[in-house]
């Protein structure tokens, strides 16, 4: 549990940072003349529901060629995970949607940022 509070808490010092620092900008919203941001709801919406996709069909994967599992994988990246229990599948699952928030929290603010710096 203390890795996802500390990655929950960097994203948030990050995006506070930048949110300040740029404003409109880090959100995605079009500020005049710059046409290239990414929306960070959209982002972190798609990030998340591909990781926790993906997480799905791992498992099912792993369920239905045990000779090929990575089971242990989960096990190290995932905390909490535990394989072939309830409360395992749910907090890999659970993690996996915050993962992509997590990475949508950090990657769309900077690139925002730099885009509306650098890019014109």
């Amino acid at each position: 549990m203390a890795p996802i509070i500390y990655f929950a808490a960097v994203a948030a010092v990050l995006f506070i940072a930048l949110r300040f620092a740029c404003g409109d900008c880090v959100m995605g919203r079009r500020t005049a003349g710059n046409t290239h941001l990414i929306p960070m709801l959209a982002l972190g919406w798609a990030l998340s529901l591909f990781l926790a996709i993906t997480y799905l069909v791992c498992v099912t994967f792993d369920l239905l060629f045990p000779s090929y599992a990575m089971y242990e994988t989960w096990a190290r990246l995932l905390p909490g995970f535990v394989w072939l229990t309830p409360a395992g599948f749910a907090i890999g699952l659970i993690e996996s949607f915050v993962y992509g928030w997590y990475a949508a929290l950090i990657f769309a603010p900077l690139y925002n940022w730099y885009s509306s710096r650098w890019v014109r």
